[in-house]
């Protein structure tokens, strides 16, 4: 395994962070969620392998991942030596203040995600969402006190627009209020929109770079096909199937099947190998739910990729309507 500065902090994370939205238990919102027996193993593996990044959220199986993925932690890891993220903004109860970025929320929502995942602190908080209903000075003043609380070592964002980051990022540095240090969009080969204006912002203001769905769902680790529908996951999974297997994604993966026939590689190798290549990118957020997931990614990084091999994988590539904000 690998180990990277995170952005322009000092902290070091694994070259891979192991995203854990399929842990928890099955819920009306997550039937596809594995329980706690089926999920510990997964972890354990992660850690075996060196990977000390493990990313939640309070939302994933309407809280059940943060409270398995903390247990699980505390069974198998010291403290600190893992990098532990989750994040706020999605609803956790019926209320009209269980959900967004008030100060009201963040405050709540912190105490909450300590007391499921069973530790003091977190050492990445992070913004789920935008929140177009509370003003950035009154978010950004929250998260700034949760650092100084010492319930966040760091703060970071995911999917927003380029504006709405640069103005969270500005706010920060006009009041003197702690800094977002990481940008979690989602980016692989069959969703490149970030690479006009989020991540060429991240590189000039050196933010870690954390995507999420590397591998689109599961659509880049399979053979050319367009019948998705293989798993409980692809089924149930709407918002997946409303971003992916449009827009010319097909004739991408029919590129990268033939790219990674040549190198006798899986699929999801390459498709990673790919993603990895890119200097911006800090620690893509990877899913396991299958024997093998985690062993193919880490393989992955030992994967290189010629330029005419990528030029191959991006050159068919069409824009796509921005999806996934909200």
């Amino acid at each position: 395994m690998d180990y990277v500065r995170f952005g322009n902090t000092g902290m070091m994370v694994s070259r891979l962070c192991l995203g854990t939205m399929t842990y928890g238990k099955p819920t009306e919102r997550w039937p596809w969620a594995l329980n706690e027996a089926e999920s510990r193993p997964f972890i354990k593996e992660a850690l075996e392998l060196g990977i000390t990044f493990f990313d939640t959220a309070d939302v994933y199986a309407d809280g059940a991942s943060e409270e398995v993925v903390g247990k699980a932690l505390k069974d198998f890891a010291k403290r600190d030596e893992i990098v532990l993220a989750t994040k706020v903004f999605n609803a956790m109860g019926p209320g009209p203040n269980d959900k967004g970025l008030s100060r009201k929320h963040i405050m709540s929502a912190i105490d909450a995600s300590l007391k499921r995942l069973g530790t003091d602190y977190v050492d990445l908080y992070q913004i789920h969402r935008w929140d177009y209903n509370t003003p950035i000075e009154e978010t950004m003043e929250a998260l700034h006190d949760v650092v100084k609380a010492g319930k966040a070592r760091y703060i970071g964002a995911s999917s927003m627009h380029a504006w709405q980051f640069t103005q969270s990022l500005y706010v920060s540095d006009l009041h003197g209020w702690t800094r977002f240090v990481s940008m979690q969009p989602q980016y692989n080969l069959v969703y490149r929109e970030e690479e006009r204006e989020m991540i060429p912002l991240c590189k000039d203001q050196k933010i870690a770079v954390i995507p999420w769905s590397p591998l689109a769902r599961g659509l880049l680790t399979r053979p050319l096909n367009k019948d998705r529908n293989e798993t409980e996951r692809a089924r149930t999974d709407g918002f997946g199937k409303d971003i992916y297997g449009k827009f010319g994604d097909f004739e991408v993966i029919g590129r990268l099947n033939e790219v990674a026939a040549q190198k006798g590689l899986p699929n999801a190798q390459v498709a990673m190998a790919w993603l990895l290549a890119n200097s911006a990118i800090t620690s893509p957020i990877i899913g396991a739910s299958k024997p093998g997931h985690l062993a193919d990614a880490v393989k992955a990084l030992s994967v290189k990729l010629s330029s005419e091999e990528i030029k191959k994988l991006e050159e068919l590539y069409i824009p796509h309507p921005i999806a996934g904000f909200h």
